[in-house]
């Protein structure tokens, strides 16, 4: 806007503030986002920001998204890094030829995006040694895809750097779809503001006119200052009256428009050149008078580098839409002319300027749109094959172009857009030679963006058929991804028939294929040995492998609850959103199962970002893994909460999964608070004593909740038969985390005798220590049996390490049972209870017996029960034992039969 005074944003400013001061005095970086509509003053916080840095020594790196270059991988990422160039020598070698090769600066393609978000990283933190860095990035919503990926990468990891980022978009459109953190709006102007700031721009402004700018202008900063500007020197002084209409909003292009309209052809044709460009090319024609009129037209100004710049976006916008279609061809052919032939930017120009269909530039966009593909950029390589289809004279080639381009997008990020493709799609009839990339792709549209699965079962079988007939053609590793696909809806629904067709083509699927369909199948039976199959597979795996075998490993991995790190590493950085939401599901179901409890908020970030990329069956199961933290510290509401929200969507869908998983979850609760009888009721509902049943492919997670609920609630043959089954099953065989849970529920069920050796076991089996929350179950239930058997000192030293986890854990049911004795294993009955309460009241046996009518010494045998359920030994610690001087949990009596 010509002048960066800024009036109010404190709220801003004090945030802008705190971040560069933090990040120079070394307290840890941050990463911002500004979003506000034009013209509100995003550019003037961000050149605010940069003066403040500077001032206080920053290394300031700036980037501005441009429309004509959304089709350009790495685009914004080579101006933000070009700076930095020299520090790249740093580098380890890896790193810094990706880096390079990705910026253009030598030959060849560089791995996918986030291996170069890793380089970027790696590249800052070695400036950020020397002096704390800002990042400035303006109209993120034209920066391209690759490069938002690696600025959102770098978002997320800024804290562990002297550094900070700012950028700013408008709220419109799909930038900021999977960006880490929830933007800052930059809010219209308050009143008081937005009249100080008008009175600073326009101080002889009358007081009428003033009132009808402010209306109109609505707080918008842009608005206050042009609007004045272009009124007649009568309206301006409050002497004639005022036109009907002021332009405001996208009224303001038109504004500019006028402006445009009293320039010479040539300076419009400047113009245009330079809107279209969008690299701020250097300016070629040079004759004075013609940026003599630009200039002083308030439009657009020469820089100290000799490029021309607009003075706001809105002037770009507006000189484009001035401009007739056979202006805007000319420019684009003009420009095109200036560019090497194998330049991306020339085939986009060149189909700009395209007045009817073209095959051979169709083409042409095809190779390029692969090419970029392959560089990481799959979203501008499906916008380079949308507008190839776009310039297709035949209909077969057009459908097959916008086939790939819906692949690519979904693979991309840009699911929302696929889903769009689609539904065009399927208007029309597709060729038989992309049938099976497309069936793929609508199921891929259904499962991750409409939660649906009907459609995996209706077209992936046969879409495997044709693949894998004699004579195919090659789509990749799209076979893989295929199968996976098939597997995970059979695993989220239970429908037999994806596992059947998988079945049908097992000799020909790979081994990362066979061993997920073992592992997921029916793991009582099928998955023995998977876990170090797995591992076996992983080691072998390098970080460019194939996104479906990346899926498939990560979803064994899931299976046999070992998706630790290092089994995700060779994932982290090179596959884009849809091999990184399944790594981030991963992370976020063993953060719960190794007791990283501090994550739990993470799934709900992680659910907010896949919901606004489109993948809401990713958002739907970060939200359940989030339940999982809240049934884990016993929070009822909380998982009630969670489950009105995610139910009726699994439901529609028939996900088994998350219904499944619900129930086991509310017996997870009833547990934490003791209620054995309830646990066990519901989960009956998923298995039968003795029996591991088809279809609950994580059935050991509910096994070991069986058990505990059978023994607590006086079913101890039922826990025994089901342990029995587990072994015979050779449970242990399948993973780590299955042979602690079947030794786990072997000591819970062990006689006195062996109860001992049982939990040594338990506590022996390799790895055991990684289920943390497991664990102190299982040390809860040994502390408070040996305080049962009067084992009093070590009981204690059991009971207070699984309270410290309790504790930590935040699980503070399970910490109170720790406290209390384990009241949980050893529950009163409802007339032990009240026996209890009396005695604690200082009535003897007979006072009791005579309340109760029993005999004094039912009593006694009732106390001789009490004492060792509440780890106490005399009468007079019965007060204490029950909790708050209120009631332990209470059983219901038992049924007949049980």
């Amino acid at each position: 806007m010509g002048d960066t005074t800024l009036v109010g944003r404190r709220r801003e400013r004090l945030l802008l503030e705190r971040s560069l001061d933090n990040a120079r005095a070394g307290a840890g970086g941050s990463a911002t986002v500004l979003r506000g509509d034009a013209g509100i003053g995003k550019t003037a916080l961000l050149d605010w920001t940069a003066a403040r840095a500077e001032r206080a020594g920053f290394t300031v790196l700036r980037a501005a998204g441009e429309e004509s270059e959304v089709g350009i991988a790495f685009g914004a990422l080579r101006q933000v890094l070009r700076p930095l160039r020299a520090n790249s020598r740093a580098l380890p070698a890896r790193q810094r030829l990706a880096l390079e090769q990705a910026l253009g600066l030598r030959d060849g393609l560089p791995p996918d995006g986030f291996m170069v978000g890793a380089s970027a990283l790696a590249l800052l933190a070695e400036e950020a040694r020397r002096r704390p860095v800002l990042v400035l990035v303006d109209d993120l919503h034209w920066v391209d895809s690759s490069s938002t990926a690696v600025l959102a990468f770098l978002h997320q990891r800024m804290a562990g750097l002297r550094s900070v980022m700012v950028c700013a978009s408008r709220p419109e459109g799909s930038a900021l779809e999977g960006w880490p953190t929830h933007p800052v709006d930059v809010e219209a102007l308050s009143g008081e503001d937005a009249r100080a700031l008008l009175r600073h721009w326009h101080p002889a402004l009358a007081a009428a006119t003033a009132d009808r700018v402010m209306a109109e202008a609505a707080g918008n900063p842009l608005a206050l200052a042009e609007l004045p500007g272009q009124l007649a020197h009568e309206h301006r002084k409050g002497i004639a009256p005022l036109p009907d209409q002021l332009p405001l909003g996208q009224r303001l292009e038109a504004l500019f428009a006028r402006r445009l309209s009293a320039l010479p052809a040539q300076a419009t044709r400047l113009l245009l050149l330079t809107a279209l460009d969008g690299t701020g090319g250097v300016v070629r024609d040079r004759r004075e008078w013609i940026l003599d009129r630009v200039e002083d037209g308030g439009l657009a100004r020469l820089d100290d580098t000799g490029r021309l710049v607009f003075r706001h976006p809105l002037v770009r916008s507006a000189v484009i839409a001035s401009a007739s279609d056979a202006e805007r061809r000319a420019a684009h052919r003009t420009l095109a002319k200036r560019l090497r032939e194998d330049d991306p930017r020339r085939l986009l120009h060149e189909a700009s300027a395209a007045e009817g269909p073209d095959e051979g530039l169709a083409a042409r966009l095809q190779e390029a749109g692969t090419r970029i593909a392959l560089r990481g950029g799959d979203a501008e390589g499906a916008l380079l094959l949308d507008r190839a289809a776009a310039l297709s004279d035949d209909p077969g080639n057009r459908a097959r172009r916008l086939t790939w381009a819906a692949a690519m997008s979904a693979r991309g990020g840009r699911l929302a857009y696929a889903a769009e493709l689609v539904k065009e799609l399927q208007r029309g009839p597709v060729p038989e030679d992309v049938a099976p990339l497309f069936a793929y792709t609508v199921v891929y549209v259904d499962q991750s963006h409409h939660v649906d699965f009907a459609s995996s079962f209706e077209l992936l079988p046969a879409a495997l058929d044709a693949l894998t007939a004699p004579g195919a053609p090659a789509f990749g590793d799209l076979v893989e991804q295929m199968a996976f696909k098939l597997l995970l809806a059979s695993a989220y629904t239970g429908d037999p028939r994806g596992r059947q067709a998988l079945e049908r083509h097992r000799e020909r699927l790979s081994p990362a294929a066979r061993l997920c369909h073992r592992a997921w199948a029916d793991p009582p039976r099928t998955a023995h040995g998977a876990e170090t199959e797995l591992r076996a597979l992983v080691a072998r795996t390098t970080a460019q492998g194939e996104a479906g075998k990346a899926w498939l490993l990560l979803w064994t991995a899931t299976a046999v609850d070992a998706a630790d790190a290092e089994l995700r590493r060779p994932f982290g950085q090179d596959h884009a959103y849809a091999t990184q939401g399944s790594v981030a599901k991963a992370r976020c179901y063993q953060a719960f199962l190794r007791g990283d409890w501090n994550m739990a908020e993470d799934c709900l970030r992680e659910a907010d970002t896949a919901d606004e990329l489109g993948y809401h069956c990713n958002a739907l199961l970060f939200r359940h893994y989030h339940a999982h933290f809240l049934a884990g510290r016993g929070d009822e509401q909380g998982l009630g909460e969670m489950r009105a929200r995610i139910e009726p969507l699994a439901s529609k869908a028939r996900m088994r999964f998350v219904t499944d998983h619900l129930v086991r979850l509310e017996a997870l609760v009833a547990l934490a608070h003791g209620r054995h009888e309830e646990a066990y009721d519901r989960l009956r509902g998923l298995m039968s004593p003795g029996e591991l049943p088809v279809g609950l492919t994580w059935f050991h997670l509910p096994f070991f909740d069986f058990v505990a609920a059978g023994v607590g609630s006086g079913r101890r043959a039922e826990a025994l038969a089901h342990v029995a089954a587990g072994r015979a099953a050779r449970m242990g065989d399948i993973s780590a985390h299955h042979a602690f849970l079947l030794a786990a529920a072997t000591a819970l069920t062990a006689a006195d005798e062996e109860a001992e050796a049982a939990y040594a076991a338990a506590c022996a089996v390799p790895g055991a220590g990684q289920w943390v929350f497991d664990l102190a179950r299982l040390r809860l239930a040994h502390g408070s049996r040996l305080r049962r058997q009067g084992r009093s000192a070590e009981a204690a030293d059991l009971l207070q390490t699984a309270r410290r986890t309790f504790q930590e854990l935040r699980a503070d049911p399970w910490a109170e049972q720790c406290r209390g004795g384990g009241l949980a294993d050893g529950v009163l009955t409802a007339q032990e209870l009240r026996i209890a309460h009396l005695v604690a009241s200082g009535l003897t046996n007979k006072e009791v017996g005579a309340e109760l009518r029993l005999s004094p010494r039912t009593v006694a045998a009732h106390l001789y029960r009490i004492f060792p359920k509440l780890g106490i030994t005399s009468r007079a610690a019965l007060a204490r034992a029950l909790p708050h001087g209120g009631c332990p949990a209470v059983r219901a009596p038992l049924r007949h039969g049980s």
